[in-house]
């Protein structure tokens, strides 16, 4: 069982993109000092209650402080308002100014206590634009099935995903983690079957990443291919590729101990010289 000690949720009040918003967040291990920061950006339908103990087995392993976090529209987040649908940049968004109002909001000042992120799909997407926006503002980048371009597997999985919404009870298990579940899951699939979002890439930005990167993908991902993580290290040179066989979209849920062990060394390695 996992020593970790975590707090009890707290609700931080931003200002960022011309809204007031008020984020779920929770820290693990807040008192250790002198501990890498480890952040936690969860996927599309994800939020910080998703996780389960997944940040304080990661936190543990690695020797980490922890900060998870549901984004706007997720858990017990502000929701998106009735009918209100995301931009095709919304994940650039994310990153820009929304991270980096929580961080400030919390007493964060990332160009000096520089966190690692660790973000899962939509949410390593959003790491990825942050280290490229915010260079100093960063130690290091875990992205696990990150997405960097539209591809027909994962437009064709988001379909499916939208029956099983429509058909199954899909909509009362989000219930379980998210105040709003049609905010979470709207949000997430209307933008992503969106046409217009089929030109979405973020290849302008990877050539920016200076910071390390880990990129993670199971061989069976069901919404990309491994030409996501590839295509990260053909324009950030400095990423270390895992592929790891048997594992689907989630790999740290299919693959727990080997991608904890994975980011424990990985947040490791950026304590000394690389």
């Amino acid at each position: 069982m996992s020593t970790c000690a975590v707090a009890e949720a707290i609700f931080t009040e931003l200002h960022a993109g011309g809204r007031d918003l008020r984020l779920e967040c929770q820290w693990i291990e807040s008192d250790r000092s002198g501990a890498p920061l480890l952040v936690f950006l969860h996927e599309g339908l994800g939020s910080a209650a998703m996780w389960k103990d997944w940040p304080q087995r990661v936190c543990e392993a690695a020797g980490c402080r922890g900060l998870v976090y549901s984004r706007y529209g997720y858990g017990q987040s502000t929701p998106l308002p009735p009918g209100e649908k995301r931009p095709v940049d919304f994940m650039h968004h994310e990153a820009n100014e929304v991270l980096p109002a929580l961080l400030r909001a919390l007493d964060v000042d990332a160009t000096q206590d520089k966190p690692v992120l660790f973000g899962h799909s939509d949410g390593a997407s959003i790491a990825l634009l942050y280290a490229a926006m915010h260079p100093d503002a960063v130690a290091g980048v875990v992205a696990a099935a990150p997405h960097i371009l539209v591809e027909e597997v994962s437009v064709a999985s988001i379909a499916q995903a939208r029956q099983a919404y429509l058909e199954t009870d899909l909509r009362a298990r989000l219930g379980r983690y998210h105040a709003d579940p049609d905010s979470a899951f709207w949000g997430w699939n209307d933008i992503w079957l969106d046409p217009a979002f089929r030109r979405w890439n973020l290849d302008e930005y990877l050539s920016r990443i200076a910071c390390p990167v880990l990129a993670i993908q199971g061989v069976d991902d069901e919404y990309g291919t491994l030409a996501q993580i590839r295509g990260i290290r053909r324009l950030a040179p400095q990423t270390e590729l895992l592929e790891i066989p048997d594992c689907g979209h989630s790999a740290h849920k299919d693959q727990p101990a080997r991608v904890i062990q994975a980011i424990a060394g990985f947040v490791g390695s950026l304590e000394q010289p690389r």
